[in-house]
C-alpha cells in the first residue's frame, strides 16, 4: 500500500548535515600523520569528532572532507570503526585551504539539507548538548551560530613584532567580558553559508572561521553555550589534555 505524498505547500523537513574539513596537515603537532588522524584513547580524533557530530539525533548525514590524495584512506577508516547507523557519512577530497575543503563539502550536500555544521576534526570531545544547542538555535531562525566560551585571561591587542621573539608594543586592552572564544560545530542556514562561500573572497590560507564570513555579509551571527571539552587539539600539550578528558569519561560513563 503506498503512502499518500504530502500536500506541494507542506514545508520540507529540516535535515540536517555535518561537514568535518579534515584535509590539514596539522604541522603543530609535529611531524607524522595529519592532525585528524593522531590516535586519541586507541582511535583517530577524526572517528571522535565523527561520532560526535552523529551523537546528534540532528544530524542526519556528516560530509568528511578528506586530504586531496587521501579520500580512499579516510573512507576505509570511516567503515573501520563502529558509527551510528541512523547517520549517514560521506568522504570526499578537499582543497588547498580550509575555505576551499569547506566549499567542497557543502558541493556535495544533497538538496534536502537545510541546516549546515562546520566542525573542526581537531575538537574531538565535544559534547551533544552542544552540537543539540547550535541546531536549535539555526531551526529557531538565526543565519549562523556560534558555540563559545567567556575568556579567563585578559587579552591584549599588540603590534605584531617584525622578528619572532621581539617585545611587542601593546595597542588596546578589550574590555574581557564582551569577548568570546569561539568554538565548533558552527552552524548555519544552508543559503546563507553557500552565498558566503560564493561571495566572501579571502587571500593567503583562506578562512578559519566561516562565521567569520557570514559577518561579512552583513548578516547576524549568534552565540551560544560553549564546553571546556570542546577545546581544540592543536599542540602536544592539548593531546595530552584530550587523553585525561577522554580517560575520565570512559572511567565515569563508560564512553
Amino acid at each position: 500500500m503506498s503512502s499518500t505524498p504530502p500536500p506541494p505547500d507542506r514545508p520540507r523537513p529540516l535535515r540536517t548535515a555535518a561537514v568535518i574539513p579534515a584535509a590539514g596537515r596539522g604541522i603543530r603537532l609535529g611531524p607524522g600523520a595529519p592532525k585528524a588522524l593522531r590516535v586519541l584513547g586507541g582511535t583517530p580524533m577524526l572517528i571522535h569528532a565523527v561520532r560526535a557530530m552523529a551523537a546528534s539525533r540532528a544530524v542526519s548525514l556528516v560530509v568528511v572532507v578528506a586530504p586531496p590524495d587521501g579520500a580512499p584512506e579516510v573512507k576505509h577508516l570511516l567503515d573501520e570503526h563502529a558509527l551510528p547507523e541512523r547517520t549517514d557519512y560521506l568522504v570526499v577530497p578537499g582543497g588547498e585551504t580550509r575555505q576551499e575543503s569547506v566549499g567542497l563539502g557543502l558541493d556535495a550536500l544533497p538538496e534536502d539539507i537545510s541546516v549546515v555544521l562546520v566542525h573542526d576534526a581537531a575538537r574531538p570531545l565535544v559534547p551533544v548538548d552542544t552540537v543539540d544547542a547550535v541546531v536549535e538555535a539555526v531551526r529557531n531562525g538565526a543565519p549562523a551560530v556560534v558555540p563559545a566560551l567567556p575568556l579567563a585571561d585578559t587579552v591584549k591587542e599588540v603590534e605584531p613584532a617584525v622578528v619572532a621573539g621581539e617585545p611587542e608594543p601593546v595597542l588596546s586592552t578589550p574590555v574581557r567580558a564582551r569577548l568570546r572564544a569561539v568554538q565548533t560545530p558552527q552552524g548555519f542556514d544552508r543559503d546563507t553559508l553557500v552565498r558566503a562561500h560564493a561571495e566572501v573572497a579571502l587571500d593567503g590560507e583562506g578562512a578559519t572561521d566561516d562565521a567569520g564570513m557570514v559577518e561579512r555579509l552583513g548578516k547576524p551571527v549568534v552565540v551560544v553555550p560553549g564546553h571546556e571539552e570542546a577545546f581544540k587539539v592543536t599542540r602536544p600539550l592539548d593531546l595530552v589534555l584530550a587523553e585525561a578528558v577522554l580517560a575520565r569519561r570512559r572511567a565515569n560513563d563508560g564512553f
